[in-house]
Formats: C-alpha cells, sequence, structure tokens
C-alpha cells in the first residue's frame, strides 16, 4: 500500500475470548455491522454481504484507496496468525506488481524500524462475495500492527466484510513417513538450474569440469513476460511445448551420456500468470485440465528414461483466491502426479508450495496424500538483497548486514527457512531447494557470504539443491564478475563458482 494513510479510519472491535477452533484466538474482527465512520476516509459503508453493511471502496481510475484498523500487537502470543475476510470485485484492473490490486493486508511495524506487509493474493477482475485467508508466521519482535483494506495501484470496486485476524497455528493433518523418500540413490544431489536451449558443450562442462550430478532441465517459454499472455492460447501452448520437448529430448540423451541426473521442471504453465502473478488456472477449469493433459503428454514421451529422476509439477505456483469449482493447487498437484503415475508408476514427483515456492508455503501445507513426493521451495530471502540492480531495484546492499531496517545473517537465513525445516522434521519427508542464488554485483563479497551461509543451511538439513542458474543470463552467473558492464566470463574463477566447485567435488555420480 501507499506508505502514508489514514490510520484508525474506523471504530473496530476486540475479542480476546478464545475462538471455538482448538488454539486458536480472534485478536481482531469487523463485521461493519456496528462501525462509526470517522472523519473523511476512503471508501463508505453499503448494503453489501447477506444484507448486511460492508465496505465498498472504488476508484474510477488507477490509484491507492484503503482504509486502516488498529490491532493489538501485543495478543501476538503465538507464532503463527490468519487472516481472513469475505470479499466481492467487480472490474478489478491488472496490478501492475505482483503485491499490488485489493489488499487485505497487515502492517507489522517492529521493534527495529523496519515493517513487513503480510497479505492474502487476489486476482483481479470480478468475482462474488468470497471467503479468503491467509495464515502467516509471525516474525519475532512486533512492535504495532494494523490490518490494511482497500485497492492499490488499480481501478474498480471492492467490498470487505467480516474481517478477522485470528492467533495461533491451524491444526494441519498428514501421516508421517516411516521411511524419508529421497527420490534417488546418491548420497547427495548437487547441480544446478539449466535450460530451456540445449547446448552440449554446456552439459559436458558441467559434468567433466564442475561434477554436478544433477540438473534442474526447464521447460520455459521465453521471454517471460511475454510468454504470460501467449499461453492463454493452448493451441500456442501446444506449439510452443513441441520446441520445448524437442530441446529437453537432447539435454536427456547428453545427460544420459554424461551421467547426470535430470529432474524435469514444467516452469510455464498452462494460462500463463495474471500481471499479479497468479496463475490462470486458479482461475479458469481449462487450463487445469491443460495442466493434467500436459503431464499427460510428457510422462508417455519420457516413460522409463531413468535419466528422468522425478518431474516437478509447476514451477512457483501462485494460486491467490481460487474460484469457485476449481481445484486449490495441493489437490491440482495431485491430480497431475496421480496421472503421471498411471503411466509410469513409481515416478517421483516434486511439489513446490504457494504462493512462489516460498519456504513461508510449508507453515500450513499437508503433505499429499500420495507415496514417492519431493518437497521443494526456492530461496531468494531477503529479495532486496539476492534481486538487487533487478527491474531498477536499489543497489548496494550488503550481507551479512541491515537489510530493510532488519539484521540479515546465518541466524536469519536459517529462521527464514524454519517453515522448511519443521515440515520437513515432523512429516519426515525430503526437501530440495529448486532455486536459490544472489546477485552477482551484490558489493564486495556479499554473494558470497550469502552463497556460503545458505549452502552451509542445505547441507546441514540434508538437502539436494540446485543453483541458478547456470549460462542463463549473466546477472546470475558464477562465471562473471561483479562488473555489471563486463559481460564476459572472468579468465580466474571467482569466489561464488569455487565455493559451489568445492561442493561439486564431493558428488557422487550416478
Amino acid at each position: 500500500m501507499a506508505r502514508a494513510m489514514n490510520r484508525y479510519a474506523i471504530v473496530f472491535w476486540v475479542l480476546l475470548s478464545c475462538s471455538a477452533l482448538a488454539d486458536e484466538k480472534v485478536v481482531f474482527q469487523c463485521d461493519f455491522d456496528e462501525a462509526v465512520i470517522l472523519g473523511s476516509s476512503e471508501g463508505r459503508l453499503v448494503v453489501g454481504f447477506e444484507g448486511s453493511q460492508s465496505l465498498l471502496i472504488e476508484r474510477a481510475e488507477q490509484g491507492s484507496y484503503s482504509r486502516h484498523f488498529v490491532v493489538a500487537a501485543e495478543q501476538f502470543d503465538d507464532r503463527f496468525a490468519t487472516l481472513r475476510a469475505v470479499v466481492k470485485a467487480e472490474g478489478v484492473s491488472e496490478p501492475p506488481r505482483p503485491w499490488n490490486g485489493i489488499k487485505v493486508m497487515l502492517v507489522l511495524e517492529m521493534g527495529d524500524g523496519s515493517k513487513q506487509y503480510p497479505q492474502i493474493q487476489m486476482p483481479a477482475g470480478t468475482f462474488d462475495w468470497r471467503q479468503v485467508s491467509q495464515t502467516i508466521r509471525f516474525p519475532k519482535g512486533v512492535k504495532d500492527a494494523s490490518l490494511v483494506v482497500g485497492l492499490e495501484a488499480v481501478s474498480g470496486r471492492a467490498w470487505f466484510d467480516n474481517l478477522e485476524v485470528i492467533v495461533g497455528r491451524p491444526v494441519r493433518k498428514g501421516r508421517r513417513s516411516e521411511t524419508m523418500f529421497k527420490g534417488h540413490d546418491l548420497p547427495r544431489l548437487r547441480g544446478v538450474m539449466y535450460g530451456p536451449r540445449f547446448k552440449e558443450s554446456d552439459i559436458r562442462d558441467l559434468a567433466l569440469k564442475w561434477n554436478v550430478n544433477q540438473i534442474r532441465w526447464q521447460l520455459n517459454w521465453t521471454p517471460m513476460k511475454q510468454a504470460e499472455e501467449w499461453a492463454k492460447d493452448r493451441d500456442a501452448y501446444d506449439r510452443w511445448l513441441d520446441g520445448a520437448l524437442a530441446e529437453c529430448d537432447k539435454a536427456l540423451a547428453a545427460c544420459e551420456k554424461y551421467r547426470i541426473k535430470v529432474l524435469v521442471d514444467l516452469h510455464t504453465p498452462p494460462g500463463g500468470r495474471a500481471n499479479g502473478g497468479v496463475c490462470r488456472m486458479f482461475q479458469e477449469k481449462r487450463y487445469q485440465d491443460k495442466l493434467v493433459e500436459v503431464w499427460d503428454r510428457i510422462a508417455r514421451r519420457y516413460k522409463g528414461r531413468e535419466v528422468v529422476y522425478a518431474y516437478d509439477l509447476l514451477n512457483e505456483a501462485v494460486e491467490g483466491t481460487v474460484a469457485d469449482g476449481l481445484l486449490n493447487w495441493r489437490d491440482l498437484a495431485t491430480k497431475a502426479a496421480e496421472t503421471i503415475r498411471e503411466i509410469d508408476p513409481g515416478k517421483p514427483v516434486v511439489f513446490e508450495p504457494s504462493p512462489w515456492g516460498g519456504p513461508d508455503g510449508f507453515d500450513v501445507l499437508e503433505p499429499l496424500d500420495l507415496d514417492g513426493v519431493i518437497y521443494s521451495f526456492h530461496m531468494y530471502r531477503p529479495h532486496s538483497f539476492t534481486h538487487q540492480g533487478v527491474s531498477n531495484d536499489k543497489t548496494g546492499i550488503e550481507y551479512p548486514g541491515r537489510i530493510g531496517g532488519e539484521l540479515w545473517d546465518k541466524e536469519r537465513l536459517q529462521e527464514e527457512m524454519l517453515p522448511a525445516i519443521e515440515f520437513q522434521q515432523g512429516f519426515n519427508v525430503q526437501v530440495y531447494v529448486g532455486e536459490f542464488s544472489a546477485i552477482r554485483w551484490a558489493p564486495g563479497d556479499s554473494g558470497y557470504h550469502y552463497l556460503r551461509d545458505v549452502i552451509d543451511l542445505f547441507e546441514e538439513y540434508g538437502w539436494d539443491w540446485s543453483y541458478h542458474a547456470f549460462r542463463e543470463w549473466d546477472g546470475w552467473s558464477v562465471e562473471h564478475g561483479p562488473n555489471r558492464d563486463d559481460r564476459s566470463p572472468t579468465k580466474t574463477p571467482t569466489k561464488r563458482m569455487e565455493l559451489l566447485l568445492s561442493w561439486f567435488s564431493k558428488n557422487q555420480r550416478p
């Protein structure tokens, strides 16, 4: 949201008693029926959800309107909280950035002066009343908190009702595996992300010079921004996939020759993504059907190929608020995996939680009701450090150090990965870090220090991993130095490259 906003815009009421759900406590609730408007704040009360009063916020032109409500931060006596609301939308324009759009968001003010903004991700467009929710893990040291609802950087109309903040971790079901399923017979898989265009000399270098024993091969439609729109055409998607699989065929043959295991990653979702990052397959059934069809096709093509040790069902799924009658990501992934198993029994699958395959997606995830699943996340935290200078973001950010007003070091990185750590330990499953990186022009040896610390943590917990990326965009290249304007590989290995090679030297080959 825009940082300068009217606060305390409406009277709210707080429930301190325990809710009906076990181990959960309602610390904020507002249904607008008894609310009193203060001053000339954004939005107005209208007849809305089930004939009661609701808050309507509207904009004829792209911009931001919002309401803030104070939430009692002293009641945050648990690590988890769930945001809930009932929301309706009409003609909301596509947001320019993933975090813009319809907002139901907490603003957490930390003791060190920094702020965090966990929110519910919602689609644009028009939809009828629906309940939305998001469970978050509280960071340490929350000093003040407020709940924000409204529109940010978009036009359209949105109605809000039954706002709640509930403290406590929801009960999650799922059986603990007796034996951890790794998906392979090697001590550890360490490799890189590669593709979507094949070059045999690259595979040869990865095998003979780098000693990787795994690559995550991208079925990735590029340029990615344009492809998000192209992928809406299912026939065009099929034509793209024809070419992508032809390149994958070449890569698999080379990897068989050089003894490298391959994870086939569906990087571009059928239907693509809206501007906010939400996959259109969670708004339109035809794209859910297409995902299952695609995995049927890929499984038939590679049935019995031992070089393909697993399938990554979808890169960085973002489901947002799922449309009525459609499957959520966990259930859709289960359906796709079952389709694969009918064709290639026992083939492992890799599942990345929503949203964006981040570690926080494990906080409320229940294991899939399937055997042979590897759970994966991507590590780009803090994003302002790893992606500095990308899309004109601020540069000069050092690690370890204070980033966004907060100290980031190895201990803080471990805290960020806690959802994955707890999920692994709770359910005895294998974790695979499918992507991680730091931009090469991070100041000094910051990139080296960051990669050293995250890999140390991966190794501590026995996770397989692949670095993003090998001979793709040079911004992520460990073969290039820190000078952003120098697009040529260095003549001597960088410290970042030496770090990766030192770990790859420990690999056993299939």
